[in-house]
């Protein structure tokens, strides 16, 4: 199973879409979605940084990391409406660490209104969806792609996001499912 685990005041809707999308993927390699209740964002208070006004991303990755072993998920995904930063980043679309079985999206630099654009519910989803599908790539084993449609192609920017395809090119998947045992 992949948790996924609202954080904060994130958009229900967009927790929803997210979570049908991968479910969709991911189901058919038998790990099915599952969305938690929201965890309030002020369990993670200590990963404020004031003078960025910005969230450490890593200190979401160490909670969400203690709920998938409390929960035998085989992974957990956070998602978010903070901005989140690594040291030596401006900022993240997100996160995963593999050997904890966690990553988390931020959904803060996703909305085209960041940017100065209208606001675009289904855009956000889209950039959302893929966001999340990179993440859990890393989680289970995947690493950055060349090919530019491929999800798990670096995303720069913003710009990186819109050109990327939702799904894995057929080297990434391949991949994929040997890691997750679904084909030898």
């Amino acid at each position: 199973m992949i948790l996924v685990v609202p954080v904060g005041g994130v958009d229900t809707g967009t927790v929803e879409a997210v979570s049908r999308f991968v479910d969709s993927y991911y189901s058919r390699l038998s790990l099915p979605v599952r969305v938690s209740d929201t965890i309030p964002a002020e369990w993670f208070s200590d990963a404020y940084n004031p003078s960025r006004d910005q969230f450490l991303g890593r200190v979401f990755l160490e909670a969400l990391g203690e709920i998938r072993a409390k929960t035998g998920a085989r992974a957990v995904l956070g998602i978010t409406s903070l901005d989140l930063y690594e040291k030596g980043l401006n900022f993240i679309f997100g996160l995963a660490h593999p050997g904890m079985g966690a990553a988390v999206i931020s959904t803060f630099r996703l909305r085209p209104e960041f940017y100065g654009e209208r606001s675009n519910a289904n855009l956000l989803v889209e950039r959302a969806v893929k966001e999340a599908m990179h993440e859990l790539g890393h989680v289970f084993g995947l690493g950055h792609c060349p090919n530019r449609l491929c999800v798990m192609h670096f995303s720069n920017s913003i710009l990186d996001t819109d050109v990327k395809g939702p799904y894995y090119c057929t080297s990434c998947e391949l991949k994929l499912k040997k890691n997750l045992g679904v084909i030898s």
